[in-house]
């Protein structure tokens, strides 16, 4: 089990390291050195996760899809819309986003699957899911709508990262989409529809920066108050929990270093 978990902590920090090589540099520029030295791993443990540094290129371009998720209840279009701020929001703040993206741009397809492949797909579900709920035109065919919204996505953050680093990304996007909601929902629905999205994709990264903190204090502070010799554990201190075969007895029961690790990507 301990081994697991590192060796799923091992892939997490390679392709973490990768995807900020991959942002800074492109897939050409990109050293294999250079993930190392931030992965912070050996040569040996990154080509056991990993051939090649297209493998690597590849796992990000897979990874950058769970930015976005797509709600399945209430609107259909609206969740599409969520999802196409969320990932502009990732752009500016996730470098496994911004990676991912680069890497498509940049024609690495690597003889894998289309790099937008899973962004016209997803897109296309919500489509004929809006059709089957009466908020989209029936005479609309999903997938070639779902390969404009995609492109037209593609395009407008290409050029507000020239414009502005990406800072009026999501205002870009809430336009893309006043321009192309009439021409496939009913004005009925559209006039219910948010184009700069739902929810307060700041104050919700706030939130979630805020949790993982509280919980890495919470466990940095268990991990110091076990390592204390003689001090009471999580179990209450009992006879000999001071002496060195109490110890011997305390660690043996610990939890291993590194269990509990998860793996953890619209437009």
């Amino acid at each position: 089990m301990a081994k697991q978990a590192r060796a799923v902590q091992t892939w997490r920090s390679i392709v973490d390291a990768a995807a900020s090589v991959f942002d800074d540099y492109g897939y050409e520029r990109a050293a294999i050195s250079e993930i190392l030295r931030r992965a912070k791993v050996t040569k040996g443990a990154l080509y056991f996760h990993f051939a090649s540094k297209e493998a690597i290129a590849q796992a990000i371009m897979d990874e950058q899809t769970s930015t976005v998720e797509f709600e399945q209840d209430g609107s259909p279009l609206q969740s599409l819309v969520d999802g196409g701020q969320q990932f502009a929001f990732a752009l500016r703040h996730n470098a496994m986003a911004r990676a991912g993206t680069r890497l498509s741009i940049e024609g690495v397809f690597l003889g894998g699957p289309h790099p937008w492949g899973d962004w016209i797909d997803a897109t296309a579900r919500m489509l004929e899911l809006g059709q089957e709920r009466g908020e989209v035109f029936p005479q609309i065919d999903p997938m070639v709508s779902a390969k404009i919204i995609v492109a037209s996505f593609t395009g407008i953050q290409l050029v507000s990262e020239a414009d502005s680093g990406r800072a009026d990304l999501r205002e870009q996007v809430a336009e893309m989409w006043r321009h192309i909601l009439p021409s496939i929902a009913h004005p009925g629905v559209i006039a219910h529809i948010k184009p700069e999205g739902r929810v307060d994709l700041a104050a919700q990264a706030r939130e979630k920066a805020e949790r993982e903190e509280q919980e890495a204090r919470i466990a940095a502070e268990a991990k110091d108050a076990a390592a204390r010799p003689g001090e009471a554990g999580p179990r209450g201190g009992g006879a000999g929990r001071g002496t060195r075969a109490g110890q011997a007895a305390d660690e043996a029961d610990e939890e291993p270093a590194g269990a509990g690790v998860a793996v953890g990507g619209t437009a």
